[in-house]
C-alpha cells in the first residue's frame, strides 16, 4: 500500500463553487500522482505514474479546448 501521509491535496483552480463535486490531486509524492474524490477524503485513492498523469491532463485539456471552453 502506498503511504499518502505526506500528500498535499489540491483542487483545480477551475473547480469553482460547485458544492464540492471535485477531484483533488496530490503531486508532491515521489514517483506517483494521487487522485481522490473531494467529498470523500477517507475514501479510495487512485495513483498514477507521473508520466501517465501528465498525458491524461494534456489530452483532457486539448479536449476541453476543442469544446469551446
Amino acid at each position: 500500500m502506498t503511504d499518502l501521509s505526506g500528500a498535499r491535496w489540491r483542487k483545480s483552480t477551475r473547480s469553482g463553487d460547485n458544492g464540492g463535486d471535485c477531484v483533488e490531486v496530490a503531486d508532491n509524492l515521489p514517483g506517483i500522482v494521487a487522485v481522490r474524490d473531494s467529498k470523500d477524503e477517507d475514501g479510495a485513492v487512485l495513483t498514477f505514474p507521473p508520466t501517465a498523469w501528465i498525458r491524461f491532463v494534456t489530452v483532457a485539456s486539448v479536449g476541453f479546448a476543442h469544446n469551446g471552453r
